[in-house]
């Protein structure tokens, strides 16, 4: 038979699978959970329907068209990275349904060895390396399994020895890889483009309607780090600022394309200045989050008129920015009459009855009086309604249905029924989205601010002080906004005592994980030049790039051929155990050398030192005859040449010197 078609017996399939298993788990780690179940539950009953004999091709046909078919679905019909990410992992599933040769084995785990790279088109993180490397070293383990199969060698070589060969394959394109890491110029953007996300991650849009954060807010995974220098806000003053929101459909809040030709709004900062930099986690989008409000806009983005920030790139992969920002002390005092009717629109025949409540109030309160509108809703709101995670859908008067019908809901339903409120009472108000809070981790000293810390609350213009902030979910459920503020001031300082806690655990994690964002994923052409300055290197032109990487090349190269040749050198322990003997004869000037047959070597022993030779004689044979004779005479194993020679010492001193 044919070394293609050789046969795998039951316990070589299982380990093919096995490897190609590990390889596809970080990819199925990043899918959505149905997806990745439903791909991870074909995988297994395929593996099980498969064991002794071949699935029906047309079962099978059935069934990788139903993932595909479930793929598309899922991602909306969509094609970006995430769904050819799932495309491949549903191929991956449907493979060992024809794996039965060395062959289909071999094709089976090249094929499974894309899946640790396509995980890293979704994610970058060290669980995902740390999974990828383990699958990597178990498909060349079971390739050189496969291999010996082929070889026809009977004598199994121990799973602990292969996986050091492994290990030492790749110590040798260890640095070559480093220095490509390390030294290769950091561009501000790919040579070639990379297809959008088709399946959205979980964060602030410019959209939000009722109902809308539900799972947002049930995220707890970071959004963004933030590490002060200097002066570090109140909790009440951190608000991060995020979409502004204008338009209003009746149901849809949604965030305005401004002109560019549009003016910078003038304000008045307070005294307090923050200095601080944020590490964004990412999210395909260009929108950018700051403390409320920020001075200006960083480099790589751009301010709207409601300082709203903008990137000029999508958000795919952990940015860093270095950021200024101060409370305003009057926030556009002077409204021009445009800004004003924008920000008091209304959609015709939705909520009639908070259009009348407010035309109420403000028949009340008189024309000028905006403050007291402002207060008497937060009064209402603070004494008739409650917070909560659980609510229905919402008709199509929404805001009328919550403020007269409901009145229990969350961040969403608060600030889009205040700026109704105070839009139908003619003051102009809009919505604000963003996070608020943080946490404080004490081993690092910086503020983690999750994804479920997502809030919405409002900004009025009030005459004499310009646009103010408002926040209605704060008067009903301070708790909900300020919770994730505590910064447990009464707590030991250091690192021993953050151990000490109940979230020592999560906050050791996320330490480490910020730890990993800043010295591999952080790695920008900021941090290569830091790295290159104390070596003379100012700027990487064209010139240094190319000497650069010249000279990584040639010290990879002498590495590789160094520890090859060393590795066939030693790779048999007869053969070391054989050279470190002849080093022991060194102290005496009797060293063999490399070109000298083991024969030859020992009578110029015998005959400088015949106190030297006796015993050496009689190995020097053995190993002969273990090097280049069909078997070791008397049965004697490798093992037992190999601890003999290990044992065998020179005696220290000649007997006419021995006293």
């Amino acid at each position: 038979m044919a070394s293609a078609a050789l046969a795998l017996k039951p316990h070589h399939r299982a380990w093919a699978l096995l490897a190609a298993a590990v390889c596809l788990l970080p990819l199925l780690l990043q899918l959505p959970l149905t997806l990745a179940l439903s791909i991870g539950g074909c995988a297994l009953a395929i593996a099980v329907l498969s064991h002794r004999q071949p699935m029906p091709g047309a079962l099978r046909l059935l069934i990788a068209l139903g993932l595909i078919a479930l793929v598309l679905m899922l991602s909306r019909f969509s094609i970006g990275r995430d769904t050819g990410c799932a495309l491949l992992a549903a191929m991956l599933a449907v493979k060992p349904s024809e794996t039965f040769t060395v062959r289909d084995a071999r094709s089976l785990l090249a094929f499974a060895l894309f899946a640790p790279f396509a995980t890293f088109l979704l994610d970058q993180g060290p669980l995902s390396l740390l999974l990828g490397l383990v699958g990597a070293l178990l498909v060349l383990a079971t390739l050189q399994y496969l291999a010996e199969i082929e070889s026809g060698d009977l004598q199994p070589v121990p799973a602990r020895q292969r996986l050091w060969s492994i290990a030492r394959l790749l110590a040798i394109g260890l640095p070559l890889a480093l220095a490509a890491f390390w030294l290769f110029p950091r561009l501000g953007a790919p040579l070639w483009g990379i297809p959008d996300r088709a399946l959205a991650r979980t964060g602030l849009t410019d959209r939000m309607s009722p109902g809308d954060w539900v799972d947002l807010m049930g995220d707890d995974r970071p959004a963004l780090r933030a590490r002060f220098f200097g002066a570090t806000p109140r909790p009440q003053q951190m608000y991060w600022r995020g979409p502004v929101l204008w338009d209003f459909d009746g149901r849809t809040w949604t965030q305005p394309n401004w002109h560019p030709d549009i003016p910078e709004t003038p304000v008045v900062p307070a005294r307090d200045r923050w200095d601080y930099e944020i590490e964004l986690e990412p999210t395909d989008r260009t929108q950018l989050v700051a403390l409320d409000l920020p001075v200006s806009a960083p480099d790589g983005s751009r301010m709207e008129p409601d300082h709203n920030l903008q990137t000029f790139r999508p958000l795919n992969g952990l940015t860093r920015w270095r950021m200024q920002s101060a409370p305003p002390a009057q926030y556009q005092p002077r409204l021009p009459r445009d800004v004003r009717q924008y920000a008091l629109q209304l959609p015709q025949g939705f909520n009639p009855r908070t259009l009348a409540l407010a035309r109420q109030w403000r028949q009340e309160a008189g024309p000028f009086d905006d403050e007291a509108i402002v207060r008497r809703s937060l009064d209402w709101i603070r004494r008739d309604f409650s917070y909560t995670l659980e609510t229905p859908l919402l008709g199509r008067h929404s805001v009328d249905e919550f403020l007269f019908d409901r009145k229990a809901g969350f961040c969403e339903h608060f600030s889009s029924s205040f700026v109704v409120l105070m839009r139908a009472a003619g003051i102009p108000a809009r919505v604000v989205t963003g996070y608020t809070g943080g946490y404080r981790n004490r081993i690092g000293d910086y503020w983690l601010v999750r994804r479920s810390d997502a809030h919405a609350w409002a900004e009025v213009w009030l005459r004499g002080r310009g646009w103010s902030r408002v926040d209605p979910t704060a008067a009903v459920a301070p708790e909900r906004v300020f919770d994730t503020l505590q910064t447990q001031e009464t707590a030991p300082d250091g690192l021993l005592a953050s151990f000490g806690g109940a979230t020592s655990l999560s906050d050791v994690g996320d330490w480490l994980r910020r730890g990993w964002n800043d010295f591999v994923l952080g790695f920008d052409a900021r941090r290569q030049q830091q790295l290159l300055r104390p070596f003379g290197i100012e700027r990487i032109d064209d010139r240094t790039l190319v000497l650069l990487l010249a000279l990584a090349a040639a010290l990879g190269l002498l590495w590789m051929v160094w520890l090859s040749r060393r590795n066939e050198r030693e790779a048999d322990p007869v053969l070391r155990a054989w050279h470190r003997l002849s080093r022991r004869y060194r102290r005496f000037g009797l060293e063999r050398e490399p070109f000298e047959p083991p024969s030859t070597w020992v009578e110029r022993i015998a005959a400088a030192r015949p106190d030297l030779a006796a015993d050496l004689r009689m190995l020097s044979q053995r190993f002969s005859d273990w090097r280049y004779a069909d078997g070791e005479p008397g049965g004697r194993s490798a093992r037992a040449l190999t601890m003999a020679l290990r044992a065998h010492r020179p005696p220290a001193t000649s007997p006419g010197e021995r006293r």
